[in-house]
């Protein structure tokens, strides 16, 4: 078949209409002979796929193709309903299996066949080497094995917080079963009662360096069972098996996983059984023979490879959903107050949830835990809302990817856990929320040296630095409660990945000159601003987070010497206005003062800034320059330097 007869985006014939939603009892001769035959072209499609790029994953995908086509025959997902809350959905977290994907994401309709070809692992393209949701009909962006499983879980949470009477179908590889990730992931669902997840596992036997008995021999299926998964098995490329054994999985009251015993390269004799094509792609005669044996032409490939060399296809965009919610009526707290930040995020977030839990139209929010609700304040909203608390038990990276994917099916989701947790441990989940442009608030307590006695494991001091790293996550670090209760309320309507940033230590209100509130019932939290606490024209300290009270006492014992300092905060700083901080602190010295690694923070994002802008000024960024110790946070705050008095020694060492 020449590239210009062939233009057509597949319909799925009238015969397989009867299975969406898994409608009919049981497959026909005819249905069958469909399927196969929609699979066999998909399998072409990965292999030319594979072929034009000379690069890609054709074994597993070939192994994995009857799982794909099984379900974007039976599942509620279509080509017109696949940007919509309310469908089912697919994740695929063996992502290098994206040839597999795309190729029968293009039968189905969801794609066009020739584009995607063409343009697969072509820079700039949106068919991508792993599955990327800027495909339509992808819902999760993998690669990094051992995240589907999460993913999915968060997807399911959503849908039962909607209301939604959906299903989410999680397809997987062998190779990736002992992560532990997994394990955290089957024991969430269970607790959670998620008979709506199903998972399929690709058990070919095979995996990069040979076979999965030899790799790392696990008995998969007795650790699902050991998990409380209803466990089947079926033959991965007998439609009529696969079919019965997927009815059976989504009528189980427990969440159900089903072994597709499947042979690896399916379709391609030389392919077959061998661990050689994992990540290699055949050509020459080999080549020749694989389009062969999948019933194609080797006269397509060069029209290919010219489309290859045309306009890039643009995919579709991660599309956000704009929360609605009554934000409540902000707090003042005032100096006579004893509270600290994470405290006021506690109380903010409990309002929120108490204005909106039974209000009609209100997105919902959900709360993910890992056994630290007293600790982090969350236990308010688990009082007011018990049934969208989510208890993740000490299993911080199924939370973080689970939290992340129910942020864009529908639900305002919340982890907060302490920042070495959140931040440092999950940080490759956090990375991987942000490529999916995920919407996730995260709050981070227990930051900086602030944590104090419970020593340097705990004292998390590079969690902007890391975040920094990321190209979409907002990043607030408040100064006083007031503040804190103004964000918190502002982050669970923020279309995007917010992460809150909360010591632990009771705080006092910072205040105005006159010592009313700063942070008062007029302020509206806007992100990137930069707050003028104190004005003064020898010199300059800008702060971050608590430290803005300690910088207004460095600037009042400056004072009394008779050294004028502004005080500037910055609760932002990756969203920081350079041009502002250059135009407020003009020509003065400037110390910048963070709770925080010295050379990530704040202090390094300031000095870029003026960098940039080619201006001079004679700076000095306090903040950790070790690790810090275990005692009482001001007496480690003292050590490192940047107490009160540190700062203001810092301002005359300038002067």
């Amino acid at each position: 078949m020449s590239l210009s007869e062939d233009k057509r985006n597949a319909r799925i014939p009238e015969a397989l209409a009867a299975l969406r939603n898994f409608s009919a009892g049981g497959l026909t001769d005819e249905q069958d002979f469909l399927l196969r035959d929609i699979a066999r072209r998909s399998r072409l499609n990965a292999v030319l796929m594979t072929a034009v790029a000379s690069s890609g994953h054709p074994g597993g995908s070939l192994s994995s193709m009857d799982m794909y086509v099984m379900l974007m025959a039976a599942a509620n997902l279509t080509p017109e309903n696949c940007d919509e809350m309310i469908r089912d959905r697919v994740v695929i977290s063996h992502g290098h299996t994206s040839p597999g994907v795309y190729g029968a994401l293009a039968e189905w309709g969801f794609i066009d066949r020739n584009e995607a070809i063409a343009n697969f692992r072509r820079a700039g393209s949106a068919y991508q080497g792993h599955v990327e949701r800027s495909g339509p009909g992808v819902d999760w962006g993998t690669g990094n094995l051992g995240q589907g499983l999460s993913a999915g879980v968060g997807f399911a949470i959503a849908d039962r917080m909607c209301g939604r009477d959906s299903r989410v179908f999680v397809a997987m590889g062998d190779g990736e079963q002992p992560k532990g990730q997994n394990a955290e992931a089957r024991r969430v669902a269970v607790k959670e009662r998620l008979s709506g997840l199903t998972a399929l596992i690709d058990y070919n036997h095979i995996q990069i360096s040979g076979s999965v008995e030899d790799v790392m021999p696990v008995n998969l299926r007795a650790l699902w069972e050991a998990d409380g998964w209803e466990a089947l098995e079926s033959d991965g490329h007998d439609y009529k098996a696969l079919y019965a054994a997927l009815k059976r999985a989504i009528a189980s009251p427990k969440p159900a996983v089903v072994f597709c015993h499947t042979l690896m390269g399916k379709g391609v004799s030389f392919m077959e059984g061998t661990h050689e094509y994992h990540g290699k792609v055949p050509s020459g005669d080999l080549l020749t023979r694989a389009i062969e044996e999948l019933g194609g032409d080797t006269s397509e490939m060069d029209a290919l490879r010219v489309l290859r060399k045309g306009e890039l296809p643009r995919g579709r965009g991660a599309g956000r959903f704009i929360p609605s919610l009554n934000a409540g009526t902000p707090v003042v707290y005032t100096a006579s107050d004893k509270k600290d930040n994470r405290g006021a995020f506690g109380a903010a977030l409990g309002d929120v949830a108490s204005k909106n839990s039974d209000m009609p139209g209100s997105t919902p929010i959900a709360v993910f835990d890992c056994d630290l609700a007293s600790s982090v304040k969350t236990d308010i909203f688990l009082k007011k809302v018990p049934s969208r608390f989510v208890q993740c038990g000490i299993q911080e990276h199924c939370a973080a990817t689970a939290a992340g994917a129910a942020s864009v099916a529908g639900v305002v989701a919340v982890w907060a856990d302490f920042g070495v947790f959140g931040a440092d441990e999950a940080y490759n989940q956090q990375r991987l929320n942000d490529i999916n442009h995920a919407q996730l608030k995260l709050v981070l307590t227990h930051v900086g040296l602030d944590v104090g006695e419970d020593g340097v494991t705990h004292q998390c001091i590079d969690y902007l630095g890391l975040l920094r790293n990321a190209f979409g996550w907002k990043v607030v670090v408040p100064a006083d409660p007031n503040q804190t209760d103004r964000a918190a309320r502002w982050m669970l309507s923020e279309p995007s990945n917010v992460c809150l940033a909360v010591g632990r230590s009771v705080l006092p209100v910072l205040l105005k000159d006159d010592g009313a509130p700063f942070f008062d019932e007029k302020y509206v939290y806007k992100y990137g601003e930069i707050d003028v606490i104190r004005e003064g024209a020898d010199a300059a300290i800008l702060a971050m987070g608590h430290l803005a009270v300690s910088a207004v006492r460095a600037a009042e014992a400056l004072s009394a010497k008779g050294i004028g300092v502004q005080v500037l905060h910055s609760s932002s700083p990756l969203g920081m206005d350079g041009g502002r901080l250059i135009s407020l602190i003009g020509g003065k010295p400037l110390v910048t003062c963070e709770d925080h690694h010295a050379d990530t923070g704040l202090g390094s994002i300031a000095a870029l800034h003026i960098a940039r802008a080619g201006v001079s000024v004679k700076m000095k960024n306090l903040g950790v320059t070790r690790y810090g110790e275990s005692g009482a946070s001001a007496e480690v705050i003292e050590r490192m330097g940047f107490s009160p008095r540190g700062i203001a020694a810092a301002v005359e060492s300038l002067l």
